[in-house]
Parts: C-alpha cells; sequence; structure tokens
C-alpha cells in the first residue's frame, strides 16, 4: 500500500520526526496504574499512577513542569513544538490554535471511584482562572476489569443552586453520586464529557481519555480524595466555581447523544467534533499528514511515514506523529486508536 502524499522539506534533517513515548505518569490523589502497566508490559511501580499523560504539553494546575512530555533527545515536547509550530502542527492549525496542540491524551486506570468532580468551559477558564481553555473530555473504555464497570455523568433531574450547594457544602458525597446517572460500560464504548457536566469514573475502568490540554477540575465531592477543600475549587471558591457546573436534566435520550456503544461502529458521538477526533484502526491503513497521537492497543506492526522513517509498533507502545511527517502507513495484525486535534478547517477522517 503506498503512502498517499509528501510533503515538501522531507530531507530536512532538524525537521520533527515521529517518535515513541515512554511512560508519563504524574502521581495522583487516587489509586490505580496496574491496567496501563499491563497494556505497556511493565511493572506497576506505585499504587497511585492512575495516569498515563500522553504527548502532553499541559502541566499539572498549578505546576511548571509536572505533566509534561519529553522526547527521546531529553527536549521536553512543549518546547520542541513552541520551537518549530509549524512543523510540529501544520501551517493551518497554527493559525487557528497558535502554538497550542489543542489535545492531551491520557491512558487513565480507576483503581478506585474519582470523586464527582465537573471541569470548566472555555469562557469560564479565561474569566475566572486565567487559562486559555476549558476542559471537554471523551472517554474510550480500554477494559473493565473491574465486578461492576460503570461511568456516571449528568444529573438524571435538574438540581437547583440551593440543593447542590448544600450537598457539596456538607460533602454529602452519596447525594451527589446518587443524583447522576448510572451507565454500565464495556471495552469499545465511549462516553463524551462536555464541559460542566457532573462526573465520576467507577473503580475498575481503564480508559483512553481524549480532552482539552488543560488540568482544571472542580471537585465536588473532595472530602475523602483531596487534602483540602481549596484544591477542589481551584482557589476560587465554591460561591464562584458552582457557576460552571451543569445542573440541567440529562435524561436518557439526552445522554445519549453522548454516548456510542461498540456495536455501533462509530468512535465518538458528533458532540467531540470540535474538540477532537479518534479513530480506530485495523491492519493496514494509511494516515493523512497532521499532528497525531497514536495508541497501540493489540498486535505489532511498523510505521512508515513520508519523511523515509520507520518506528516498530507493538501493544501498548504510544508514538507522537507530527504533520511534518507526512502521510503515513500502518502495516501490520494493529489495532491502532489514532487520536488527533479537531479538524482545520473542515472535518476529515485522517483515514485515506
Amino acid at each position: 500500500m503506498a503512502i498517499t502524499g509528501t510533503l515538501g522539506g522531507m530531507n530536512d534533517v532538524n525537521r520533527p520526526k515521529a517518535e515513541p513515548l515512554p511512560p508519563n505518569q504524574p502521581p495522583h490523589f487516587y489509586r490505580g496504574g496496574a491496567a496501563i502497566a499491563e497494556l505497556r508490559g511493565l511493572p506497576v511501580l506505585d499504587d497511585y499512577l492512575p495516569e498515563d499523560w500522553v504527548a502532553s504539553t499541559t502541566t499539572r494546575f498549578g505546576a511548571t513542569e509536572t505533566g509534561l512530555s519529553t522526547l527521546a533527545d531529553g527536549t521536553r515536547l512543549a518546547d520542541a513544538v513552541r520551537a518549530d509550530p509549524d512543523g510540529w502542527l501544520g501551517a493551518e492549525h497554527v493559525a487557528r490554535f497558535g502554538e497550542s496542540t489543542a489535545l492531551l491524551v491520557k491512558l487513565l486506570d480507576a483503581g478506585q471511584r474519582l470523586p464527582v468532580h465537573c471541569h470548566p468551559s472555555d469562557a469560564f477558564a479565561r474569566a475566572h482562572l486565567a487559562a486559555a481553555c476549558g476542559k471537554t473530555e471523551a472517554w474510550l473504555v480500554l477494559g473493565t476489569p473491574g465486578e461492576r464497570p460503570t461511568v456516571r455523568a449528568g444529573f438524571r433531574s435538574g438540581v437547583d443552586e440551593a440543593t447542590v450547594r448544600r450537598w457539596v457544602s456538607e460533602q454529602d458525597g452519596a447525594a451527589l453520586l446518587g443524583a447522576l446517572n448510572e451507565i454500565p460500560v464495556s471495552a469499545g464504548d465511549a462516553l463524551v464529557i462536555p464541559a460542566g457536566l457532573p462526573h465520576a469514573i467507577g473503580e475498575g475502568v481503564f480508559v483512553l481519555e481524549l480532552q482539552q490540554p488543560s488540568d482544571l477540575s472542580l471537585t465536588l465531592e473532595w472530602q475523602g480524595f483531596l487534602d483540602a477543600e481549596e484544591q477542589a475549587h481551584l482557589g476560587i471558591g465554591f460561591e464562584r466555581a458552582l457557576a460552571a457546573l451543569d445542573r440541567s436534566c440529562w435524561d436518557s435520550d439526552r445522554l445519549a447523544t453522548l454516548l456510542t456503544r461498540r456495536e455501533s461502529g462509530s468512535l465518538l458521538a458528533a458532540a467531540a467534533d470540535d474538540f477532537f477526533r479518534a479513530h480506530r484502526l485495523i491492519g493496514d491503513a494509511t494516515l493523512a499528514a497532521g499532528f497525531t497521537v497514536l495508541i497501540v492497543v493489540d498486535g505489532s506492526g511498523t510505521l512508515h511515514t513520508a519523511d523515509g522513517a520507520t518506528l516498530p509498533l507493538a501493544r501498548g507502545t504510544t508514538v507522537v506523529v507530527p504533520h511534518a511527517a507526512g502521510p503515513a502507513r500502518l502495516d501490520g495484525p494493529l489495532d491502532v486508536i489514532a487520536c488527533r486535534p479537531p479538524a482545520v478547517p473542515n472535518p476529515g477522517d485522517p483515514v485515506s
């Protein structure tokens, strides 16, 4: 199968290349990480490494370096992108998003139930948190080692402001959790979580998460999870923070607009289109040029890029592919998820 295109400047040795990435697992307050270690074929080093931030140019909230991915030569990916944004992201992407990749990809293994929380919208993040963007996210379920794998999302009935404030003030976790829709999940299912939507991932659910590149979580149920209330509201106080919460009713019909099941053949619901894209590639496939994060879910094979480079792929490999690498070809019995920022200027499938 031939590569379906070329890109100028491919002989420039200084242009960015596709390369595999090592694990990047900042410590967190909740347990997990065994499923990540198993996928990557590595030992479990700590019970509190539940997230692997893949091709990350995003830091933990309040940190200057924690969370950032490092390339093989020791350069931070964020610094490499700033040094050559067109090479990494493409001129059209840069015209719209500047030097931001507009994407953060994570492997997230919930070794315990996560607390009920939500994320701010772009407008709220800019107005109250001095952040460039908020956080809409999506979960692609990779595995469900738990006994009763479920996630929770959206209030089953609309909740008034006074009730939410009381639940948060009293730290009534049972009421918060009980008010959310409970959604059984299995491998291959996916759920988009818009900014503001209250949610929690259940114990024993292993997901690939795509999200906007920020680390902004407003933790409604913080007691027993975080050390201090200030961490829960990101220092702005719950009086202001709760304005970011979607208190509306998410009935089954409305929730269905965010949910896709494996048997549907679709990976992500249309609600994701303005924020990120994901495509599952089985066997031989080609990718159009563009910044891409590859997660090898199963199998083994080879990545061939238009700049002449080849990379061996195996289960658990994670790869960052810059725009400058040009169109790419996957061959071999592979199961790969290709993650990309939103399309510019028009939606499109990276598979050509």
